[in-house]
């Protein structure tokens, strides 16, 4: 596994390969399940379910992608973005095959939620990850391109969708996408990673900790009540005992030739506990360190609620329009596909604005979710489907925001804590994904339409943009500036008297 050198690859070279391998990657795995709207009637029709139990397929595969972001970002870390990128293939690739064969929603909640959702959230861990160490100066256009992979995907796949359920059946149509999902591992091919990931790092250490060759003859060793022995004739390979014996181990030939077995045994076992865990520990400390920074708390909670009003239009828009007798079955353009369409220009768009040296990234987004807020509030007073397509085109082209947020969280926490901020982060967005499309599904099962449903979306939406722009307002700044000013001269005034007190206590002595 090769890395390059990071001077001579940022912001162009092999980084648009990689732009590119990243674009075809997410359409790949995002494409189904963003135009999952298009298999919501059909699945209505095909297990005879409520809406709000049937929505869980849908929320779930967005859900739990984002919510196992820091799980995904953790592996990406350790194991690079090629790895992962295959490993994710194989996932979203079974679980779409397998959803062929659901008997139930119940199934198709694992299979096509949970399975296929946990490959995506790895795809999109690898694809933003490698992005973000490859441009610096173009990152904005760079994560612009590649996420709007997912809505060209989702443009694409409505119709693709459409037209093999109408050819082959649900059943084939899930089977022939499973297919096309086994492109991603040729995705992986080119993400040349620029610094080894962790886990070869660690390798390459220990390999090094020897000058032998790497191959050696095995030392058979006996632990026989805390005494190290080895078989006869190999007491000279030291080499090979360094290599197999673990570190923990190794205090075994140091202890007293009367401990006893068990002692020793339960003392192994806790410092090899206390080493798998201190990464852990370490994560759950830079985490918490995360979390209380305002701003980024504050983006945290706006994500939250954006996702819970924004992403039930993707799955329920179609059925919107069936329900209230705008149209017969489904477009041969689907709304779903039109809401990707422009999803996609948003991302371009956004991308480029949010390089400008003018342009303040995180009050674009905050523009953003008060637009897709409005234009929430506005599908239940649409009565023609000529407005729900404006509408959908509206509430796409903000939802574009989506390629701001790697931008925002690098400018916030700074790139070497991007992974881990960015994890958190898609973890908030994706419970709100979760959540939203049931919480609507049941508004309807509650009221027979969709228009208190969608009025508590975009309520949703507006109050996030709100909450946003005034957590993030310069004035909290100067009030923090002012409030320290006079803690850290209480500090050097309490220092300067401590110092003077050791004075005394030192001319005493």
């Amino acid at each position: 596994m090769g890395a390059l050198k990071a001077e001579s690859a940022l912001d162009g070279g092999w980084g648009w390969i990689i732009v590119l391998a990243s674009f075809m990657a997410q359409l790949l795995s995002f494409g189904s399940p963003q135009s999952v709207g298009v298999l919501y009637p059909e699945w209505l029709i095909a297990f005879q379910e409520g809406k709000g139990m049937t929505a869980w397929v849908g929320s779930m595969v967005s859900g739990v992608a984002l919510i196992t972001s820091p799980v995904c970002s953790a592996c990406v870390e350790n194991f690079g973005a090629r790895p992962v990128t295959v490993f994710s293939g194989v996932m979203v690739a079974g679980g779409l095959m397998l959803s062929a064969f659901a008997p139930n929603v119940s199934f198709l909640i694992f299979s096509y939620g949970i399975v296929v959702g946990m490959g995506c959230g790895l795809v999109y861990a690898a694809t933003l990850t490698i992005t973000c160490q490859y441009f610096e100066k173009r990152r904005g256009l760079a994560l612009g391109l590649v996420t709007t992979g997912t809505s060209v995907g989702g443009f694409i796949y409505a119709t693709v969708q459409n037209e093999l359920i109408d050819l082959f059946g649900l059943e084939g149509c899930l089977l022939i996408i499973g297919a096309l999902a086994l492109n991603l591992m040729a995705c992986a091919i080119p993400m040349r990673p620029l610094n080894l990931p962790a886990y070869y790092l660690k390798q390459k250490a220990a390999l090094q900790r020897t000058e032998e060759p790497l191959y050696t003859k095995p030392t058979a060793i006996i632990i026989d009540l805390g005494n190290i022995k080895t078989t006869p004739g190999s007491a000279d390979n030291t080499t090979a005992l360094k290599v197999l014996v673990p570190m923990e181990l190794k205090v075994l030939q140091n202890t007293e030739g009367n401990t006893r077995g068990g002692l020793l045994s339960c003392s192994i076992v806790a410092r090899v506990v206390k080493k798998w865990m201190r990464p852990y520990g370490q994560y759950l400390c830079d985490a918490v360190e995360l979390l209380q920074d305002r701003v980024f708390v504050s983006f945290c909670i706006a994500m939250f609620l954006f996702s819970l009003g924004a992403f039930p239009p993707v799955l329920f828009m179609e059925d919107v329009a069936q329900s209230e007798g705008l149209i017969d079955g489904i477009a041969l353009i689907p709304l779903v596909s039109i809401v990707a369409f422009t999803t996609g220009i948003g991302k371009m768009v956004l991308g480029i604005l949010a390089d400008m040296r003018w342009v303040n990234s995180l009050f674009l987004y905050t523009l953003t979710l008060m637009g897709a807020g409005v234009a929430l509030l506005l599908i239940p007073l649409s009565k023609s489907y000529l407005g729900l397509q404006v509408l959908s085109a509206m509430v796409g082209f903000f939802s574009g925001n989506w390629s701001l947020t790697s931008y925002i969280t690098t400018t916030i926490v700074g790139i070497e804590r991007l992974s881990q901020a960015h994890g958190i982060l898609m973890c908030f967005a994706g419970f709100g994904i979760m959540l939203g499309p049931p919480v609507v599904g049941w508004f309807f099962d509650w009221t027979q339409s969709y228009d208190l449903a969608f009025y508590f979306s975009g309520t949703c939406v507006v109050v996030s943009s709100l909450f946003l722009f005034l957590a993030t307002l310069p004035c909290w700044k100067k009030m923090r500036e002012k409030e320290n000013s006079p803690a850290e001269e209480d500090v050097n005034n309490s220092q300067q008297q401590h110092s003077s007190e050791c004075d005394k206590v030192a001319s005493v002595a």
